[in-house]
């Protein structure tokens, strides 16, 4: 059975990106070390160091397939058809494209609805990780009680404004102590359970 995680780089007050949607400071440890770790697709190399390295690669081996939003599908134009990651793809839009240049591409699906993308996710997954997107995909599936995990790769910057991990006010939500703790150059990575699912139609 698939677990559903989000993750995301995340400032110290909650921010994932700035108001024009680029990152600033929140991915410069991507470049901070001189570990090498590939790309899927056509982006360039990232330069982790040893401990930011060993964490990247347990999750990119964890995910089965990835849940994200039109926002982000529209910035990276899809990645051209291929997860920097290396895994398929649920776009959760409204509105799929009509026409869109790598509309081919294996391992990229479209819903309109959150409970056919988490069942189209959950079904490429197996039993492996479905990673959710931040933002308004994340705040829904934590809404519907579908998220098993919240992980921050928390980088120790105020950005002030920009675009929230978690889009939505709603109830005071407990995490569990963190599962995993791995300080880093510039970086600290935590994952921290979510407590009390309700799952729907469990």
């Amino acid at each position: 059975m698939a677990t559903f995680v989000s993750s995301a780089s995340t400032s110290l007050d909650g921010f994932v990106a700035l108001p024009d949607d680029t990152p600033g400071p929140l991915f410069d440890w991507y470049d901070a070390g001189d570990v090498a770790v590939q790309n899927a697709g056509d982006l360039p190399d990232f330069h982790l160091t040893p401990a930011s390295a060993a964490h990247w690669h347990a999750w990119r081996a964890s995910l089965g397939c990835l849940v994200v939003g039109r926002r982000l599908f529209d910035l990276t134009d899809g990645w051209r058809g291929e997860h920097p990651l290396g895994v398929p793809f649920v776009v959760l839009t409204h509105s799929p494209p009509a026409a869109w240049a790598h509309a081919g591409s294996s391992g990229v699906e479209f819903a309109t609805d959150l409970d056919d993308a988490l069942g189209r996710a959950a079904a490429v997954a197996g039993d492996a990780v479905v990673g959710v997107a931040a933002g308004q995909v994340a705040t829904q599936v934590l809404a519907a009680g579908a998220l098993d995990a919240v992980r921050v790769d928390l980088v120790p910057v105020f950005l002030g404004r920009g675009r929230r991990y978690f889009t939505a006010d709603g109830p005071p939500l407990r995490l569990g102590d963190p599962s995993s703790v791995v300080v880093a150059t510039g970086v600290t990575h935590l994952s921290f359970p979510v407590r009390s699912l309700s799952r729907p139609g469990g």
